[in-house]
């Protein structure tokens, strides 16, 4: 065990611990992924949004009623016959205008199979009045499933964004081929600022220029409004309307003000002869939620003129069914692992980024380990257990309680043990819930690791911590910390040694600096998943837990890593 001044009792010394650093889980440098991921981004596009489907279903967009409002004077003033949705999704947007306009015939579209499908077998489909088809805009061509110049209108909500920058053009080409002489494309899309976007900027996320990767995979592009117009144009559109919204989200139990910003435009086809033109009451910036003097968008119901010192408003149902920003951000989510069950109160994946702290969701890393814990509980199995940034949900403690004899869930962060202690006590019963405890622990806090080896001197048999290596100044004192807390009393050898498991994502931080950091203190890397990009002799340990599961299968193209440490 550690003396209280910081030094190693062992024969072979090890790194004193660092002072407590004052970290915020965000870091304000950015570097971007790597060449590697971003090309497998882009390769796997589909695959990502195919997930994306298959675990939200239907779910989670509200259905677009707003659509009739916002842009109902095309559909009734152009009389639109044949309409087309590009990326259709599971036909949120599609069913209230079918049951709005009985002459109307959709075609809609969308790279996710799994998607189309979900469209088809909808209540409301019927194929004398939707013609759902999978296609890849920038591969596929429109005119194999819709005639040329056939199109009244096409609307693109939070589409093209997902598309990379340098692919865009073919998608805008594409379109214009089935579309009608002037007929229009109307878009909502993400713009430059958003809170979004922020976050991704402070979590290293970075593709290109405004152009970004989520935690699940997908995408985004923020458009600043000359990108846009500039983008249309040289493909032969006109700028018909175009503004950009503003809405303040305020979570106020949370301290949170949340800025989401987005482009709202409309675009005429043209014969590449016409110069651009907005509209007169196009191109104004509406701060919702906040005093101003600028009209919004010309004829939209939801932006409004204030009047006799009114504020504007927008329903609330906007920001809900555009940004899955609820009035309340915290949600049940619901967590099937075969025997083992729960439903976790937190932040959704879908709403991460509109909040400071990374603790109050759910990461796939998480759901990685514990799905791995639930089929393989021979890892925890009698073993005293400590997770290092466990968050709100905690699933990998409350899984490996089941099997351990000791387990002790940690964050920094008071609002996600707050909440951490709540999902505990809903979710487990005695005597399991005897085996499980709570503490608060900033890494390198040498009051608050003095208090864990209080409570347990021996230390601990198997440390986890799922995606706690993105922020490179925390690299050190959580690798001191488990130094710290490791057991050292077990005199057996191989894979029951004591261990340190690791799942994340890599980020701004590379793998290389990990493994010299964790060799620093002591730990070598013993193992890892996926398999071939070893750099020490596999012990073939983590392929064992994956045997005869669907897990590898299913997570082949899923960027995240398992790194199994043993205490030197």
């Amino acid at each position: 065990m550690a003396s209280t001044n910081g030094q190693q009792e062992q024969q072979q010394p090890q790194p004193s611990l660092p002072p407590t650093p004052k970290l915020q889980i965000y870091s304000t440098a950015s570097t971007g992924i790597s060449p590697f991921w971003r090309e497998k981004y882009e390769r796997d596009a589909k695959k990502y949004w195919d997930v994306f489907y298959k675990r939200h279903q239907d779910r989670f967009f509200k259905d677009r009623h707003y659509l009739d409002k916002e842009w109902g004077r095309y559909f009734h003033v152009f009389f639109v016959v044949h309409y087309l949705q590009v990326g259709c999704g599971a036909g949120n947007t599609i069913f209230p205008l079918v049951a709005t306009y009985p002459d109307i015939f959709v075609h809609a579209c969308d790279f996710s199979p799994r998607a189309v499908d979900l469209v088809k077998s909808h209540k409301d489909f019927t194929s004398d009045r939707v013609n759902a088809f999978v296609c890849d805009l920038t591969v596929d061509d429109l005119c194999k499933q819709i005639s040329p110049s056939s199109v009244d209108l096409i609307t693109m909500i939070f589409v093209l964004s997902a598309v990379a920058p340098e692919k865009m053009t073919l998608v805008l080409q594409n379109i214009r081929k089935v579309l009608k002489p002037n007929g229009l494309v109307l878009l909502r899309d993400y713009a430059v600022g958003d809170l979004a976007q922020e976050r991704f900027t402070c979590k290293d996320q970075k593709i290109s220029e405004n152009f970004y990767v989520r935690g699940d995979g997908t995408r985004a592009f923020y458009f600043s409004e000359e990108f846009l117009t500039s983008l249309f144009k040289e493909n032969g559109f006109d700028t018909e309307e175009l503004g950009l919204c503003c809405k303040q989200v305020e979570n106020r139990s949370r301290e949170l003000v949340m800025n989401r910003r987005w482009i709202q435009s409309v675009f005429r086809s043209t014969d590449g002869l016409n110069s651009s033109c907005i509209s007169e009451s196009g191109n104004k910036v509406a701060l919702l939620g906040q005093h101003t003097n600028e009209p919004a968008l010309n004829g939209s119901n939801s932006l409004k003129e204030p009047i006799d010192g009114f504020e504007i408003d927008m329903s609330e149902s906007i920001a809900v069914e555009m940004f899955s920003v609820p009035s309340s951000i915290d949600e049940i989510i619901n967590i099937n692992l075969g025997e083992c069950s729960f439903r976790i109160k937190g932040l959704s994946r879908e709403h991460q980024h509109t909040c400071k702290s990374t603790g109050l969701m759910l990461w796939e890393s998480a759901r990685l380990m514990s799905g791995v814990l639930a089929t393989n509980p021979s890892i925890v199995e009698g073993k005293r257990v400590l997770e290092l940034g466990s968050g709100c949900t905690g699933i990998c403690s409350m899984v490996a309680a089941k099997s351990a004899d000791l387990v002790v869930a940690t964050d920094g962060d008071m609002k996600a043990i707050d909440l951490l202690n709540q999902n505990v006590v809903s979710n487990l019963e005695q005597p399991i819930l005897n085996k499980l405890f709570t503490k608060r622990l900033e890494w390198g806090n040498r009051d608050q690791i003095e208090a864990i080896k209080e409570m347990n001197p021996k230390g601990f048999e198997v440390i986890i911590g799922t995606d706690v290596t993105y922020v490179r100044e925390a690299i050190s004192p959580l690798f001191a910390t488990a130094s710290e807390l490791i057991s050292y009393h077990e005199s057996v050898t191989g894979v029951s040694k004591p261990a340190l498991i690791l799942c994340h994502v890599v980020r701004r931080v590379d793998e290389i600096s990990i493994l010299s950091t964790a060799s620093q203190f002591g730990f070598r890397l013993l193992d890892r998943w996926p398999t071939g990009m070893s750099i020490d002799s596999s012990q073939n340990i983590i392929s064992s837990w994956f045997s005869g599961s669907s897990y590898e299968r299913d997570l082949s193209y899923v960027p995240l890593n398992i790194l199994y440490f043993h205490k030197q």
